[in-house]
């Protein structure tokens, strides 16, 4: 607001004359919720995968699909009980109060987040500290690198696989999906035969009951090609975290931060595009 009010190169992005007054600030909080609930980042993001495929830069037969979490708005000592009866802790008063959280088991049946109630309490791994997310899913062509689809979902232990299959049923029969191993259960790798798409999932030999992946499937040289690109399908998310300003988000609420999230993805592919894209000159 404080740029509108004397940046010309601001008030003529927007529109706004020399003289013009300037909107109040909560004019942004406003049309930001009526773009989320309208849902115009996914519109977005659709139509600039439509772009590509105008131009012939997105293919429709191999693809890649990841996910990650990205870092709610709240700090780990919003997460309190449910139940409320942890409301009496003697570090808890004034603001900003400290609250000794440490070896407290806390899960997403019994706590929430008093900041954020829609992030989930979650970790990529047993080496990662668990903390409120949420989850965010990508689908990459694997010939250019270019995100056919993506999605954010709340921070759930199948989110991912849940995420992958519902964007597979989209893929035409014939296609392929190449996945690192934690996809490789029983169910997903059923779901994406079922749905006649073939799953490029890196197989998990330490998992209880063996690999969902067998020799049939390995033993083609497309397995091992999607198992070299799929590793690609993790730049969207560098790229999301460090230039488009997610690693952790600033809005609160799963519509919110969905819509920063699809036009992010939607802003990579244009540079996606861009760098594909012949020189004019």
């Amino acid at each position: 607001m404080e740029q509108l009010d004397y940046n010309l190169l601001f008030r003529w992005f927007v529109g706004l004359g020399v003289d013009d007054p300037v909107w109040n600030p909560s004019t942004f909080s406003k049309n930001r919720d009526r773009l989320a609930q309208a849902d115009i980042g996914k519109q977005l993001f659709d139509e600039i995968v439509e772009l590509a495929r105008h131009r012939g830069l997105a293919s429709d037969e191999h693809f890649s699909v990841d996910g990650t979490l990205i870092a709610a708005w709240a700090s780990q000592k919003s997460v309190r009980r449910k139940d409320g009866s942890d409301d009496d802790n003697p570090d808890g008063r004034g603001r900003n109060a400290s609250r000794n959280f440490h070896g407290e088991k806390r899960s997403n049946t019994t706590h929430a987040s008093r900041t954020d109630p829609d992030a989930r309490i979650a970790a990529k791994s047993n080496v990662h500290p668990a903390r409120p997310s949420y989850a965010g899913h990508t689908l990459m062509e694997n010939r250019n690198g270019l995100l056919v689809d993506a999605e954010l979902t709340l921070a759930t232990g199948t989110a991912e696989r849940d995420a992958a299959a519902d964007m597979a049923s989209a893929l035409k029969a014939g296609a392929t999906l190449g996945a690192d191993k934690g996809y490789d259960t029983r169910g997903f790798v059923a779901e994406l035969r079922s749905l006649r798409v073939t799953p490029h999932v890196a197989q998990n030999l330490n998992r209880s009951g063996g690999s969902a992946i067998d020799g049939r499937t390995t033993r083609h040289l497309g397995y091992k090609a999607s198992q070299r690109i799929r590793k690609r399908v993790e730049e969207p998310f560098g790229w999301a975290k460090q230039i488009g300003l997610l690693r952790q988000v600033r809005f609160r609420g799963l519509d919110r931060v969905r819509q920063c999230y699809m036009t992010t993805m939607a802003a990579y592919n244009l540079v996606r595009i861009r760098n594909l894209l012949p020189d004019p000159a």
